[in-house]
């Protein structure tokens, strides 16, 4: 570990190199005497003893040979008592060269997480430097230590995203407990991993001692671990019984089996209990004071959330320092389009005559990072002092005031709706304040050119043009359209509109007015001020947890224990994954065989041919990678040790957001399917639409079967959608027309049985499996159109570009309300 021999001298390192430079120094004047005695030897002839210069010199060599070894016996001890305090304070550069080893592994989250080792030690200095004073040895250590910790943490904290911030510590506690020998790594493996089997009375949780009596003690006292299980903040409550005296890890274990919602939280608790308080607490600089820390040799780096522009600030400060656009002080280039060449140009100015430069997006020059880091590096030695470089990665008052309150709150709520995910928007808006301050203007000046109040004016310059112009996705155009059609209409101005449960439009007052009307009638946050169910939110937090969890397994050091599952050897385990997968696998499609079973090939049929076709395609090359992977295919190995589906297999395959354990089950599973249907390809009675390659394809079989039977214009028909009130083993036999579809769940709501109508979800029945559903193809003018929400399926739960079609649900509520919940049905989960 070159790192940490390289910081393990820092501590020590100015009395060693003294004591090495004197050392030098006795070897140079003992060198030159000798050379002088035998120039002398040499030069002399006759009686030696006669020279008396001769002998007055080597007297004087002797006596300063003596001296010299003498001092050297000193430095010799000196030098064991410096190795002896160096031998001391390893345990410091251990832990510094442990935290910079995971600052280097970042880049696996974020190409732009680049630390380099002179930059690192400079804060491992600062560190030393800022380390309270200890009589003792050991106490002195272990102040440095958590000086060191601390520092590397503060100074790599701000560096990162706000969603990478709990992986990085998450990540430092876990290696630093693992180095410590306080915590399992076999437990810790299972935490990251949770493998696919796993859950409540699992095998794969009750595999270890520490658990082997957990389903029962849950079923002994039901009650008491309903109530804990159910609490809204478990991780803040004792276990019951005995397990409350778990270690924190083996309670991770458990609580990511019971409530993986939580699991944020929970690993936040764990840290602050591990590390301290001051880990987890949210912080913010100013930049005023991030300033004072720069110098010519240390840039400025701003990564920014949506909505944020910090070239405000960086020009406020610089215009009062003197460093403007007009005096030519200051740059400003915008990367991305060849813009690199400029951006070498003004650094290579600035640094020169001392300028200031701001690089914005350079999240858009991924490749262009290393050449980046390489010209901050040169220009931090020799610059002008002045030289500063930053980096960004993106008439009727009434009326006037209330519709800008809901325009207000609009923008909040569009905002902060991209925290849920995909639930939340399909893909990511860089909504901003841009947006909302232009769109006050558009409003005031409507107002005054009108004499009414143009409403569908308003909201279509708001919804298509302001924020629309950043949505690219239907289903999101139509959400924000749906948000200003309930926010920005007449009812709000007699005071009669709710922009959220117990939130009405407030009465016209002044700016101090509306902030009191804020603070005491806005109620808390919660899913429910955008719309949502607050499933939204408990879906959301499983999805991040789940990331947080395979980002720490990802940036595990390949020779951890934890990587290596407990003393079985990552190739080992690779192996057994290969072996089982190649045992399981059957023989591809005989295609030749299963054309010759049919005469007529109906658009059924057809879709059968299409669907064993690319079956045959994924089989063969997951056959073909898996054969060839001990021939170095690395990326192929990482992935079957990581638990995830190499991207070969994916390119061939169907959109999943399941472990490589989960997605190979349910390959296995379309495959009996294919099977079965191939068999006679009769028309299975009930058909699981998730189990397609190309679901769109079946579902335009049956309206392309219904146009030949009756010589219909297949543009000008439609699927008509009717959700029965029978589960697939209720059905006996497929229908006249059409099919019998099931295997799909509903998100953001539930389908009720009983009324035959969407209703709202129950907490944390995230996606309830919806009954059969019976499709079949009717003219688009005898479509049901009436009390009807416009339902988006997808393939996944990561929506966007997995939509395959739209199905009309009945509904007896207003299709806004779902279009607000993020309502849709998904064929996987």
């Amino acid at each position: 570990m070159a790192c940490s021999f390289y910081i393990f001298g820092t501590p020590a390192r100015s009395p060693k190199a003294e004591l090495t430079k004197q050392q030098n120094n006795f070897k140079i004047v003992l060198k030159q005497l000798e050379d002088s005695l035998l120039a002398r030897l040499s030069a002399a002839s006759g009686n030696f003893l006669g020279d008396t210069a001769l002998v007055e010199n080597l007297e004087i060599t002797k006596a300063t040979a003596t001296e010299i070894e003498e001092k050297v016996r000193e430095a010799k001890i000196t030098e064991v008592k410096i190795n002896e305090a160096r031998e001391n304070y390893r345990p410091a550069s251990i832990r510094a060269a442990l935290l910079y080893f995971i600052l280097n592994d970042l880049n696996k989250i974020n190409p732009i997480y680049q630390f380099s080792l002179k930059a690192f030690s400079v804060v491992f200095e600062v560190a030393i430097m800022l380390t309270e004073p200890a009589d003792e040895v050991k106490q002195r250590v272990n102040n440095l230590i958590d000086q060191i910790t601390y520092s590397v943490f503060m100074y790599t904290n701000r560096s990162l995203f706000e969603r990478d911030k709990l992986t990085f510590i998450a990540q430092v506690a876990f290696q630093i407990l693992l180095m410590k020998k306080e915590i399992n790594p076999t437990e810790l493996d299972f935490l990251l991993r949770f493998p696919y089997k796993a859950g409540l009375g699992s095998p794969a949780l009750s595999e270890f001692d520490e658990f082997k009596n957990l389903d029962r003690d849950m079923e002994g006292s039901a009650k008491r671990w309903k109530k804990f299980v159910e609490s809204e903040a478990p991780e803040k409550e004792k276990f019951p019984q005995e397990w409350k005296n778990k270690t924190g890890l083996q309670k991770l274990c458990m609580m990511r089996c019971m409530r993986p919602d939580r699991m944020s939280y929970a690993v936040s608790t764990f840290v602050e209990e591990k590390m301290g308080t001051k880990y987890v607490e949210g912080r913010s600089v100013e930049f005023a004071v991030s300033f004072e820390e720069s110098s010519s040799s240390t840039p400025m780096f701003f990564i920014l959330s949506p909505g944020v522009d910090p070239l405000k600030d960086v020009e406020a400060l610089g215009k009062k320092m003197g460093f403007t656009f007009d005096n030519g002080k200051f740059h400003n280039v915008s990367l991305g389009q060849g813009q690199e060449v400029v951006a070498e140009a003004a650094l290579n100015v600035a640094a020169r005559e001392g300028h200031w430069v701001i690089l914005q997006n350079i999240h858009l020059v991924a490749k262009w990072l290393g050449s980046l880091d390489k010209l901050v590096e040169r220009y931090s030695m020799g610059s002008h002092d002045d030289y500063r470089d930053t980096l960004e990665m993106c008439s009727k008052e009434s009326e006037f005031k209330v519709i800008l309150f809901a325009l207000c709150y609009f923008h909040a709520v569009v905002a902060e709706r991209r925290k849920f995910g995909a639930q939340g928007w399909n893909r990511s808006y860089p909504f901003n304040n841009g947006d909302l301050t232009i769109s006050v203007n558009v409003l005031y000046n409507y107002l005054e050119a009108n004499s009414k109040v143009p409403w569908d004016d308003l909201r279509y310059l708001f919804g298509e043009i302001m924020y629309g112009g950043h949505i690219t996705d239907d289903w999101d155009r139509k959400l924000c359209r749906t948000y200003l059609e309930e926010y920005v209409r007449p009812e709000m101005l007699e005071g009669e509109l709710y922009l959220a449960p117990s939130f009405p439009v407030p009465p016209n007052s002044d700016y101090k007015g509306y902030h009191m009307y804020i603070d005491e009638v806005l109620p808390p946050e919660s899913p429910y001020l955008y719309g949502l169910h607050p499933n939204a939110e408990i879906g959301f937090l499983t999805i991040t947890s789940e990331k947080l969890f395979r980002t720490v397994l990802e940036m595990q050091p390949k020779e951890s224990d934890a990587a290596g599952g407990g003393g079985v050897s990552r190739e080992e385990k690779v192996k057994g994954i290969l072996d089982e997968i190649l045992e399981k696998l059957p023989d591809g499609f005989n295609m030749i065989e299963i054309m010759a079973k049919v005469e007529e090939r109906t658009p059924y049929i057809i879709v059968a041919f299409q669907e064993c076709e690319r079956m045959n395609f994924l089989t063969k090359e997951i056959t073909r990678s898996l054969k060839e992977l001990n021939l170095g295919l690395k990326e192929l190995g990482n992935a079957l040790f990581l638990d995830t589906v190499p991207e070969s297999w994916t390119k061939l395959a169907y959109p999943s957001l399941q472990g490589l354990g989960g997605w190979y089950a349910d390959l296995l599973l379309r495959i009996k399917e294919l099977e079965s249907w191939t068999a006679d390809f009769a028309l299975p009675t009930t058909v699981w639409l998730a189990g397609f390659f190309n679901p769109q394809s079946f579902l335009t079989a049956i309206m392309q079967s219904m146009a030949r039977k009756n010589e219909w214009p297949l543009d000008r028909m439609c699927l008509s959608v009717e959700v029965t009130k029978k589960n697939r083993e209720d059905m006996t036999s497929p229908p006249r027309e059409g099919a019998y579809i099931y295997g799909l769940y509903m998100e953001g709501a539930r389908w009720d049985t009983q009324t035959g109508v969407i209703a709202d979800a129950r907490l944390k029945e995230l996606t309830p499996n919806m009954p059969v559903i019976f499709i079949k193809a009717v003219p688009v003018d005898r479509q049901e159109t009436k009390n009807v929400y416009e339902c988006p399926v997808y393939k996944t739960r990561m929506r966007g570009p997995t939509f395959i079609w739209t199905f009309n649900l009945k509904t007896k509520e207003k299709p806004a309300k779902w279009v607000l919940a993020a309502v849709c049905l998904l064929l996987s989960v």
